[in-house]
């Protein structure tokens, strides 16, 4: 098995490549949980359900007035935009998830003795596209 370094890590929100701001992504799926236990069983006995998934980021803060994250993010608040994920980079055979997500909370902190950060929580909304970067 080879290892992939996540410093290669792609992240575009609604056409904007963030990754270069970026230091942190995570991608979460996971499926709702339906209880069938029925009288008679000694453990409980589960079906799963829809599928259901989020995408969290975090990087620094940059004031790049026009391609920054704040300029980038802030106007994207409370609607839904494209997010395509490329847990590997950008490159021919790579692969590539291509999602809806309503854009989140946006939070930015600020550390009296340390650089301005920020965070984005993402959901995602609809199917998740899969394929190999052609």
């Amino acid at each position: 098995m080879a290892e992939v370094h996540s410093k290669k890590t792609v992240v575009l929100l609604d056409d904007n490549d963030l990754s270069q701001y970026l230091n942190d992504s995570d991608w979460t799926r996971s499926p709702e949980s339906h209880k069938l236990t029925a009288y008679g069983n000694d453990n409980n006995v589960y079906k799963g359900g829809l599928g259901d998934g989020s995408t969290d980021l975090s990087g620094k803060y940059d004031n790049t007035a026009v391609t920054g994250p704040r300029a980038v993010i802030e106007p994207l608040v409370g609607t839904n935009v494209e997010l395509v994920y490329r847990p590997e980079g950008t490159g021919t055979g790579l692969p590539e998830r291509t999602v809806e997500v309503l854009v989140g909370e946006y939070k930015e902190t600020h550390p009296v003795a340390d650089y301005v950060m920020w965070t984005l929580k993402l959901t995602h909304s609809g199917d998740v596209a899969t394929a190999t970067q052609t």
